[in-house]
């Protein structure tokens, strides 16, 4: 069993929380749209913006705070929405370039070991600059002390995306070693599920760019990363259970949008 029951109560409570919260702030769109409303009612329209608010903000909303919880036990420290770091070296940025042009033009195929090997090297060389790189999702520490510092994404970037996401992870690790050049990091993105289920996660998009063994994770890959092992399969059971205890407040919710 990945989780005890005192953290499945609490991963169902922060899914609760997250979700009536979301009830007490949202407004939803005035809009005039007589057609869907007299074909689907004004509920059922208030329902599809509520989930479509919700799934926009799924990640900020529900899946940090969720894999934060998961984290309690197999982590010696996690936080959320966090700065890597201020600066970086203006020889770590001309590797960090030359990794994104190789990868770009299929010069190279991306290797994150060889990639942090390099800006280790001159992590602390050059020039330091003043930087605002993208906050970390979610920064861990395991019980080695090596740092993880992790982009959670939805479940279907554009694969164009992927060259800012490489950039990110590299300029992350970039800032995390000119603090500690010593220390292990590894730099990730989080997928939290697939859409594609059962089929396996369609990832030739991103294999030009990302060390598939290395920066990224898929639904129970995640999870199971966190929580350990059967965690995914644990955490969608809260997820339904959640459901149920909220349905009657979500019905009662919308119940008021019929007329």
């Amino acid at each position: 069993m990945a989780m005890n029951n005192s953290q499945k109560f609490h991963v169902q409570d922060v899914i609760t929380t997250c979700l009536r919260n979301k009830f007490q702030s949202y407004k939803p769109e005035p809009a005039s749209m007589p057609f869907h409303f007299r074909l689907l009612g004004k509920d059922r329209m208030a329902l599809y913006s509520f989930i479509h608010s919700v799934a926009t903000n799924f990640g900020t909303v529900v899946f940090e705070p969720v894999a934060k919880t998961l984290t309690l036990s197999h982590f010696a420290d996690a936080e959320l929405q966090q700065i890597a770091g201020k600066q970086k070296s203006s020889e770590a940025q001309r590797v960090i370039q030359n990794i994104i042009d190789g990868l770009t033009t299929a010069q190279i195929s991306p290797n994150k070991i060889d990639e942090i090997a390099a800006i280790r090297k001159v992590c602390q060389t050059g020039e330091l600059k003043t930087i605002h790189p993208t906050r970390v999702d979610l920064k861990l520490t395991d019980n080695s002390g090596t740092l993880y510092l992790i982009d959670i994404k939805t479940a279907k970037p554009n694969a164009g995306d992927f060259k800012e996401f490489k950039r990110t992870l590299l300029e992350w690790a970039a800032v995390a070693l000119l603090i500690n050049p010593q220390i292990n990091i590894q730099t990730l993105v989080a997928i939290p599920y697939n859409p594609y289920e059962p089929k396996p996660y369609n990832r030739w998009t991103i294999r030009g760019m990302l060390d598939l063994q290395q920066e990224l994770k898929v639904a129970d890959e995640f999870w199971d990363f966190l929580g350990g092992e059967g965690a995914y399969t644990e955490l969608l059971d809260c997820f339904e259970k959640a459901g149920l205890e909220l349905r009657t407040e979500i019905d009662e919710y919308f119940a008021r949008f019929i007329h």
